[in-house]
């Protein structure tokens, strides 16, 4: 097993956790989630966090038995051996983790051009921060983990200084008559909306793949699982509670792709809208910092074990060849994706993966110390908030489902590929 010479400790993996969580799940997609769930959005948060904290129980006690730079794909391959079904499940997490990352680009260059002049943005100027974000960090990331966790830290520390001041503000000038329950949706739409607000945490599963750069992964990984999710929980809380206690729905539905900075206006103008752009910028940019990092080493397990094309696990400066790879998929999938669609099959494929990963820890269990009855919660939770997801997708945007039933069969045309096209070898799994 690889070890950096420069390891990654607890607060460098809670805020790499942070910074994959407090992207554009938030930024870009508040506006979203609203239109399905209205003011009480909240309450979809509250959900989304609960089930990420089951979930990140179960992959902390897996990462602390199995400390692997795979993380999900390590646990897969440890629950069902490695073979075409774990392969599967492998591409298709990675194919999920780079179409997340191409929404992540999108949502950059949308906050990007609120600093044009409204009709002088074209597309081609979306595209081109979108584009050109992603060069960066992948260069960035060729130089290793350590520079990933000091832009961590840093872009981090300046997120939540800004959107905690946000919301401490938003809540001491809330109008309490926008939060009446009176204005809320029905109970079913305020759980359909898990299909956009699960999005906004599922990027703390990139604190798995720093196991490997970590000194005492044991102990390091569940606390910084936990830790990282709880802190975004009540950011997002808060934030729901300053924005939609300012704003009415309408309002935020109106600006969607900006509703954040939307949101700062009434309280602190239009410079408030302009600090909160910057700081989507910044955060948009951590979270394609810290996933690109989790995604390279993804896809360096994958080759190891012979689910992808060895040249993915090249070394390349102070990464691997996937990085490059996966940067050029991302940005090809950036210009083809809308962010709703993106969202909803991002959080639909990666609940599956979750779903799938619980119950194969249900058969090891009495190797990784779990509790049996909170794994088991984890992956009923995981399956029925995918299952709503399916339900609300399939009566609202009914192509959304065709798109992942496509997703799915590129997975396994891909496996399938591997297999007898490349006849991988087929490497024995060590427990």
């Amino acid at each position: 097993m690889h070890k950096s010479k420069k390891p990654i400790g607890f607060w460098s993996a809670v805020s790499m956790g942070i910074g994959a969580m407090v992207g554009a799940g938030i930024f870009a997609l508040l506006g979203e989630a609203s239109a399905i769930s209205g003011s009480a959005v909240y309450i979809s948060f509250i959900l989304g966090g609960i089930i990420a904290l089951f979930s990140g129980y179960s992959l902390g006690k897996l990462g602390a038995r199995y400390p692997s730079s795979g993380g999900i794909i390590e646990y897969l391959s440890q629950s069902y051996g490695i073979g075409f079904f774990t392969g599967t499940m492998g591409v298709m997490l990675y194919f999920s983790a780079i179409v997340s990352l191409s929404l992540i680009a999108k949502a950059f260059g949308n906050y990007a051009v609120t600093f044009f002049p409204a009709d002088g943005v074209s597309q081609i100027w979306r595209n081109s921060f979108s584009t050109g974000v992603i060069i960066l960090f992948v260069l960035i990331n060729l130089k290793g983990a350590k520079d990933v966790a000091v832009w961590e830290r840093i872009t981090v520390g300046i997120k939540f200084i800004v959107l905690a001041g946000l919301s401490i503000t938003g809540i001491i000038f809330l109008n309490p008559a926008l939060l009446s329950p009176a204005y809320y949706p029905p109970g079913d739409d305020i759980l359909f909306s898990l299909a956009i607000t699960f999005f906004a945490f599922e990027g703390f599963r990139v604190i798995t793949n720093t196991a490997e750069d970590m000194p005492d992964p044991s102990k390091t990984l569940p606390r910084a699982m936990m830790t990282a999710i709880l802190l975004v929980m009540v950011l997002y809380v808060a934030i729901a509670f300053a924005v939609f206690g300012n704003l009415p729905v309408e309002k935020i539905i109106a600006a969607k792709d900006f509703a954040l900075a939307e949101a700062a206006i009434p309280i602190f103008g239009q410079i408030g809208f302009s600090l909160v752009a910057i700081t989507a910028l910044v955060a948009t940019a951590s979270a394609i910092n810290a996933n690109l990092y989790a995604v390279t080493n993804v896809t360096y397990q994958l080759a190891k074990d012979g689910e992808l094309p060895a040249q993915f696990g090249k070394p390349i400066g102070h990464s691997r060849e996937g990085l490059i790879i996966s940067g050029v998929l991302i940005i090809i999938l950036s210009l083809l994706f809308d962010l709703s669609e993106i969202a909803a099959i991002g959080s639909i494929s990666i609940l599956f993966v979750h779903t799938v990963t619980h119950i194969g820890h249900l058969k090891i269990i009495s190797k990784t110390g779990g509790s049996l009855i909170l794994v088991l919660i984890a992956a009923i939770l995981s399956f029925v908030a995918m299952v709503l997801a399916l339900v609300y997708v399939s009566k609202t945007s009914g192509h959304v489902v065709y798109i992942l039933l496509g997703f799915i069969l590129a997975a396994l045309i891909t496996e399938i590929s591997l297999q007898k096209i490349l006849k991988r070898e087929i490497k024995p799994r060590v427990v």
